[in-house]
């Protein structure tokens, strides 16, 4: 009966949730694009309640494997306004509203 009200009453709302990274903006090369995306689907995945510990796994491996100075912030609901090397930021969204960025600036 509920359906038959909402189907009537015109239209519904549904919310979409993505399960897979939506890249908003990036100019990294495809290799460090490619990692980047990897690592924070892995760690938005491994530290889904803990915001913190996700942008450090990142951090931590992309300076390991790129050198170090990158930066990485985690979560819902931010704005931000950055400078950074060029070719090395990495704007993007999982799992419907949890963003990501990654740059380096040393």
């Amino acid at each position: 009966m509920a359906e038959e009200g909402a189907a009537a009453g015109g239209a519904v709302t549904e919310k979409v949730v993505h399960t897979y990274p939506l890249i908003r903006h990036t100019d990294m090369s495809e290799e460090m694009r490619i990692e980047a995306v990897e690592l924070s689907v892995t760690a938005c995945e491994k530290f889904s309640q803990n915001n913190e510990m996700a942008a450090r796994m990142v951090k931590e491996s992309m300076d390991k494997k790129f050198g170090p100075a990158f930066h990485v912030v985690v979560g819902e609901s931010y704005g931000f306004e950055i400078t950074y090397e060029c070719t090395t930021i990495c704007y993007m969204y999982f799992g419907g509203n949890q963003a990501i960025c990654i740059w380096k600036c040393s």
